[in-house]
């Protein structure tokens, strides 16, 4: 029974079973599956709590111009606390921009200082003021603008999905 109870204690009851060693009337003390869930709750709060916290490497903000990729997105309420449409010139910048911004609120991001600021895009020949609304939490680079339809529009067509190479400054 010492030896039952031992392997019981252990959670190797449903193997056992499944190999026919122990006998099915043998039942597993009631705290067994909370206990064998302890360490997988001891890895993951640790994770989750710190989970907000991890952003990409701040970009240099004070930057007199930017480069990265350029993309179009249908917006809504954005991360600054506005509600937009496709035919707003705004832009969601990049998280690392975003986040980073001198005075940034991470629990409110509605008060980030950048939101309102107006930069000046350019594509080849073709060029943009939009005003910051918006996080680009998708964005892969931090330098990378999410502009609205008509925003991409004045740099490019529509039908391309993603511009490489978008300059971009502060106004």
């Amino acid at each position: 029974m010492v030896a039952e109870e031992t392997i019981a204690g252990l959670g190797f009851i449903p193997f056992c079973r499944r190999l026919r060693i122990l006998p099915s009337s043998l039942k597993p003390h009631p705290l067994q599956s909370t206990l064998m869930l302890f360490p997988t709750i001891l890895l993951a709060v640790p994770q989750l709590l710190l989970a907000p916290m991890v952003y990409s490497a701040p970009v240099e903000w004070r930057a007199k111009s930017h480069s990265g990729d350029g993309t179009w997105y249908m917006p809504g309420l954005g991360a600054c606390g506005k509600t937009n449409n496709k035919h707003d010139l705004i832009v969601a910048v990049g998280h690392g921009i975003f986040d980073s911004y001198p005075g940034a609120n991470r629990l409110n991001p509605n008060k980030n200082p950048i939101c309102g600021k107006a930069l000046w895009a350019t594509y080849g020949r073709n060029s943009v003021v939009v005003r910051v609304e918006d996080r680009c939490a998708g964005c892969a680079g931090a330098a990378d603008l999410d502009l609205t339809e008509t925003g991409f529009a004045k740099l490019a067509s529509t039908k391309n999905e993603r511009l490489h190479g978008v300059k971009w400054e502060w106004v």
